[in-house]
């Protein structure tokens, strides 16, 4: 469970903590197979050093009997004694997870001990979430395996000096072992938890009254269910393969079959059993922290997502009530992002265990005196891409700032009201797991602050800038109208006309009340460092919903009141000089965030793997200044249909192309591989030279609307653009949003929920969305679905017009009598192929053919007169009544000779013309297409479709 935080420190220490990733290695998904490893529980020392002895070590049986061994290895040292350190991986990697640290640690003078934890890797057994009787038991069979060994240190008969060091699941292996078992002489924990069931079920600080209105104590209940983080850790040992057969094994994978039951129970409930939280409780290193005696060094993510900063504050809560010595450091990340300080992170933890382990250093008093700074934390990077500045300060101050001074910070909004919606849907998007890690900001204001279900307190505008360290405080009363109210706070910053998160968390909060009765609360924000400029303000976010908690079914009103000044912890410490900024993140943080993004943003991250898979596609220099060149798209689904067979086409500056065909024809298959949302299987798609993939950074270019637009519904019209462009990381000055407002042409539907909206309302808001920030190419998919014959019209000039400014427009329609009013060039699809292309007038027009327009109420009995005469003129082959007014001819002599051979036969011709309807044109095309032969297959006349085109625009 966990991510790095950097490739040698965290990475090797979490890697495997990759949840619900891409499937693990061969040894990670096997079973084990003791028959493979030495039977031994040591092997025979290895002639180099620095190579690791691989053994198999027994330890203590499943509960069902089944015995069960380690894969361990080893890493001795040539000569003389030396301390041990036990090198604990993350949940789902394994002892190979962990080569790296342990070479760097055995040319610091260590010998190391690496293992695959039960039920990972080639170790026997089930996963039991670091059960005291099982993982616990294991690590000290392996100091117990240490204190035989003739290159270990001994500070008495069957005491290793020991040393153990791990990140999420291993550092949690660590403190539990150091509280269980005295001979650990130091730790290194990282990003970590205190409580498994608090870290799973948060709940914020939350201060009431002893007792609730009606006099009963407040009932103690667990905060709202982690589901997204939860729902992947779990996943991650169904990725790992099974320890046996059968239906459990399908479901449960390598996990405990109790763990698993409980787990899914959770899952579908959203709250834990008793059962779970006595057992997610004694998983953890609360119950024996009051035990630990060593040296601990604890460093956790402020934008840790997992385990916040409130279970490092609880572990050095425990250290600072028994004495132990112990340091705190705040990394900037953690399970959602690497770190920009791996380098002193790794130096910080390397001379713990240097001091308290190796050279046996002194511990000082009440902490001091200490290796590394007693406390050290980053204040936030003035720029993107930037490390954090590092700072200490002489004492760990926790979470609340015992040791620091305090700010009030008055609030400008006190109050505010809230629903939380039937079935829980649809839910605030404040904070996705992992996104930081792929470089991607998904949380804008407008997603977050759901209309109707969040409330917004703001601050006064701030005079002095100030850093905050820890978590800010706030008193409010809240009234419901059930027995427990469920918050979501966070913080957002307000710049102007500007608000953005200023930490990617949030702080649950469930409140247990009486229904209708007010009930002050003190709350407390998340935990973190803050850089709170001058002339800013704060905003704090409170919304009834959170995507990726699971939330209520069960609808609520709640109102807030009476909020009171923030509280802050305002610290100065030493600034420190900075050092490596991480070069690019290890495979295994982006496997672990690529994983989380994958429940909420299924789509996006496969477009992330295509375009890996996709970008060695090379640019056009010659095709630059072109803005869409298709070339030999072929696209055939998995049931065998060819959607799209070879199609070849562009578009040039100035043009509106129609993509056109009957249903089916493959225009929106092609549409999508020209946009990236799908792959093709051969073929190419260049925009303005360069290649197209998904996530190309070329289409920041183009402006698309397919397959219809979508929106969120509790959003007004113009909060949906907002949203959207904000999304993009693009300037609002950018967004033209005036210009697209105009052309939805909603007046002042644009202030009201999208969920009003009649279906061409939402079309028109959706061509308006593409349109944003004036993109050179813009595609369109059917744009006139859902819209009447006035707004049809209105569109056409919309679109020539902007393609007039040397902009190009795509248009994809079965309306063939749109496309001709609107387009300058057409690309005609039938059954996958393109049958031609062109410009419209070209098309429509025709030498051979003449189009002779009546008057109004014309005679019938006229017209066929006129009709029969005409047709028996010299050099006329065929003469068509189109409509009582309309009539065709098709000749091979001069138009002026037809005309008068026709006012000649009576016909009192009032207009003359040469264009057809494109519609007649393509109908008599698909109409002889049908007649036998796939496209561009030889027909019972021995033509291809293309030449049936020409006969009938001779016709």
């Amino acid at each position: 469970m966990g991510m790095s935080v950097r490739a040698p420190l965290l990475a090797a220490l979490v890697v495997g903590t990759s949840l619900a990733v891409a499937p693990a290695p061969a040894a990670v998904a096997a079973p084990a197979h003791p028959a493979v490893l030495p039977a031994g529980p040591v092997a025979a020392p290895a002639a180099d050093a620095a190579t690791p002895e691989v053994t198999s070590v027994p330890v203590g049986p499943e509960p069902d009997g089944t015995a069960v061994r380690l894969d361990v290895s080893v890493w001795p040292q040539a000569s003389g004694t030396h301390p041990v350190v036990l090198l604990a991986h993350g949940f789902g990697g394994t002892k190979d997870s962990m080569a790296t640290q342990a070479a760097e640690l055995h040319d610091r003078g260590y010998v190391v001990i690496t293992w695959s934890a039960r039920g990972h890797g080639r170790s026997g057994g089930r996963i039991h979430l670091n059960d005291p009787a099982y993982e616990i038991a294991d690590a000290r069979a392996l100091l117990d395996l240490a204190a035989k060994r003739s290159d270990v240190e001994l500070d008495a008969a069957g005491d290793p000096r020991a040393g153990v060091m791990g990140a999420s699941y291993g550092g949690a292996l660590g403190l539990m072992l150091a509280g269980a078992d005295r001979r650990v002489d130091g730790v290194v924990s990282a990003i970590t938890w205190n409580d498994l069931a608090d870290a799973f079920f948060p709940q914020a600080a939350v201060t009431a009254p002893p007792t609730t209105a009606a006099g009963r104590a407040p009932v103690a209940t667990p905060g709202p269910f982690k589901q997204v983080w939860a729902t992947n850790f779990f996943l991650s040992a169904l990725r790992g393969g099974s320890a046996g057969g059968g239906a459990d094994a399908a479901r449960c994978g390598r996990f405990d079959p109790t763990i698993c039951r409980l787990f899914v129970q959770a899952s579908e409930t959203g709250s834990p059993s008793a059962e779970l939280t006595t057992l997610l409780r004694a998983h953890s290193p609360k119950p024996t922290m009051n035990a630990v005696t060593a040296p601990t060094f604890l460093v956790q993510g402020v934008g840790d997502s997992l385990f916040g900063l409130d279970q490092a504050d609880a572990n050095a809560s425990a250290l600072a009530a028994n004495d132990v010595p112990y340091a705190v450091r705040w990394s900037d990340g953690g399970h959602d992002a690497p770190s920009t300080h791996e380098a002193e992170e790794l130096d910080a933890s390397y001379a713990w265990l240097d001091h308290f382990v190796r050279d046996k250093g002194p511990a000082g008093s009440g902490g001091s005196a200490l290796p590394t700074a007693a406390f050290t934390y980053g204040t936030p990077a003035t720029r993107p891409g930037q490390p954090t500045t590092l700072h200490t300060l002489p004492a760990y101050p926790g979470l609340s700032g015992a040791t620091l001074q305090t700010r009030s910070l008055p609030l400008s909004t006190t109050s505010g009201s809230l629903v939380h919606p039937p079935g829980g849907q649809p839910a605030s998007l404040i904070a996705v797991p992992g996104l930081a890690a792929l470089g991607i900001s998904l949380s804008t204001y407008q997603i977050a602050a759901l209309p109707g279900q969040s409330a917004a307190l703001d601050t006064q505008p701030i005079g002095e800038a100030a850093t905050v360290v820890g978590s800010p405080t706030l008193r409010l009363t809240v009234t419901s109208d059930t027995q427990d109210a469920t918050l979501f706070a966070s913080v957002w910053r307000v710049t102007g006309g500007s608000v953005t998160l200023t930490n990617p968390l949030v702080a649950p909060v469930r409140v247990a009340v009486t229904p209708g009765r007010p009930t002050p609360v003190t709350i407390s924000l998340p935990g973190a460092v803050y850089d709170l400029p001058a002339g800013t303000r704060w905003r704090v976010l409170l919304t009834s919903t959170e995507s990726t908690y699971s939330n209520s079914r069960v609808p609520s009103g709640i109102r807030i009141s009476d909020a009171s000044a923030l509280t802050l912890p305002v610290a100065v410490g030493t600034a420190v000089s900075g050092g490596a900024v991480a070069a690019g993140l290890d495979v295994e943080t982006l496997l672990a965030a690529g994983a989380l993004v994958l429940l909420l943003l299924a789509a996006l991250v496969g477009a992330l793997v295509r375009r890996r898979r996709r970008r060695h596609l090379p640019s056009r220099p010659d095709l630059a200044d072109v803005p869409l060149v298709v070339e030999g798209l072929v696209k055939t689904y998995a049931d065998g249909h060819r959607a799209v067979d070879d199609v070849t086409w562009r578009a040039e500056k100035g043009q509106v192309v129609g993509l056109l065909g009957p249903n089916g024809a493959g225009k929106t298959t092609t549409m999508r591989m020209v946009m990236g949302l799908i792959s093709s299987d051969s073929g190419t798609v260049h925009v303005l030279g360069e290649p197209v993939s998904a996530g190309s950074s070329v289409l920041a270019r183009v402006g698309a609307l397919i397959e219809g637009p979508g929106f969120l519904p509790h959003l007004t019209g113009r909060q949906n653009l907002e949203a959207y462009w904000s999304a993009t990381g693009r300037s609002p000055e950018d967004a033209h949003f005036d210009e697209a407002l105009d052309v939805a042409a909603l007046g002042g539907a644009v202030d009201r929920p999208v969920k009003s909206y009649s279906q061409g309302m939402r079309q028109r808001l959706g061509i308006a969305q593409a349109m944003l920030g004036l993109p050179e190419l813009l595609i369109l998919d059917e744009p006139t679905n859902g819209l009447d014959p006035p707004q049809i019209a209105a569109m056409r000039p919309i679109l020539r017009r902007y393609a007039e400014t040397g902009r190009t427009v795509v248009v994809s329609s079965h309306l063939l009598a749109e496309v001709e009013m609107t387009c300058t060039h057409v690309v005609v699809m039938h059954a996958g192929r393109v049958i031609t292309a062109g410009p419209v007038a070209e098309l429509v027009d025709s030498d051979d053919m003449t189009i002779l327009d009546l008057p109004e109420h014309t005679e019938p009995a006229v017209v066929a007169a006129g009709v029969h005469a005409l047709e028996a003129a010299d050099g006329i082959t065929e003469v068509r009544v189109d409509t009582p007014t309309r009539v065709v001819v098709t000749h091979d002599r001069g138009r002026a000779e037809v005309v008068a051979a026709a006012v000649a036969a009576g016909l009192p011709v009032v207009g003359v013309s040469s264009r057809r309807h494109l519609e007649e044109v393509f109908l008599g095309v698909i109409s002889s297409a049908s007649g036998g032969g796939a496209p561009g297959e030889p027909g019972d006349d021995g033509s291809s479709l293309v030449e049936r085109l020409r006969q009938v625009r001779a016709r």
